[in-house]
């Protein structure tokens, strides 16, 4: 089980030099993620339904070496629980999960369980730094 942090913990991870890699769809990532945050999505939405993206070890792989420090987020814990585990089997080491995503953990009725990096009150950015956008990263194949 990948250690998971919260979104607070993530923030001061951050300033110690960690990378936000946001696993969320381009869209999701365009409407807000934390300041700072790459985005690499795991599935991409097409057609109303997420599919996987089948660049996403690749495109992670020649960005980011396999000793970068990376904290993993996505909307509210899911995704980015499976990307660490991608991440770990591609001999990443150094991968946190930030429990409550970007948007919160609901429980079964929605009530928030834990919460996300916007709730939080840490900075949100809806453009992403020179060279952090899903495009960007792509690029450099």
């Amino acid at each position: 089980m990948p250690k998971r942090v919260t979104p607070q913990e993530a923030a001061e991870l951050m300033q110690a030099g960690w990378t936000y890699l946001d696993v969320r769809s381009i869209p999701e990532f365009e409407q807000g993620h934390p300041a700072g945050a790459a985005n690499v999505p795991l599935m991409h939405q097409a057609a109303g339904r997420m599919v996987a993206n089948g660049d996403f070890q690749k495109v992670v792989s020649l960005n980011f070496p396999r000793d970068a420090k990376l904290v993993v987020g996505c909307k509210s814990g899911g995704r980015s629980m499976q990307a660490v585990g991608v991440l770990a089997g591609l001999g990443y080491e150094n991968l946190v999960d930030v429990r409550g995503g970007f948007g919160g953990e609901r429980d079964g009725m929605g009530r928030l369980t834990a919460a996300g990096w916007a709730e939080a009150g840490l900075p949100v950015a809806t453009q992403a730094e020179a060279g952090r956008a899903y495009a960007d990263l792509q690029g450099n194949k």
